[in-house]
């Protein structure tokens, strides 16, 4: 039998994760990715398939803020935006869905930021 890999183990944990955690119009899920690079984030109205507010390293307002700086900063960064685009929406409190990666640096440093940033969770 094969290994699982890396990527099969966090799809595991991110499916269990999304049993319970479900995004509604009062309080919509703030789901996050990161890659080896990058790190994304999206607040989702699961009751309607809709995506409310986004923002990534890649998005143009921080692409050159966040050039050049390590990860931990750039979760930071990120996670400011998207609660500040978030809070623009009207949406003051969410669920976390931390997409089966470890409460741990680079996401727990973006929930922080995104909770100083106005966003309950």
């Amino acid at each position: 039998m094969a290994r699982e890999t890396r990527a099969t183990k966090r799809n595991r944990k991110h499916s269990r994760v999304r049993r319970k955690v479900f995004g509604t119009a009062e309080r919509p899920r703030l789901c996050i990715y990161k890659s080896l690079n990058h790190i994304y984030a999206q607040v989702i109205d699961d009751s309607k398939g809709e995506t409310l507010a986004s923002a990534s390293t890649l998005s143009p307002e921080i692409r050159e803020d966040v050039g050049g700086k390590k990860d931990m900063a750039a979760a930071r960064i990120v996670g400011q935006l998207v609660a500040e685009k978030a809070n623009a929406k009207g949406i003051k409190r969410v669920v976390f869905d931390r997409g089966g990666f470890p409460y741990h640096g680079r996401v727990a440093a973006f929930a922080d930021a995104a909770r100083e940033n106005g966003l309950e969770f």
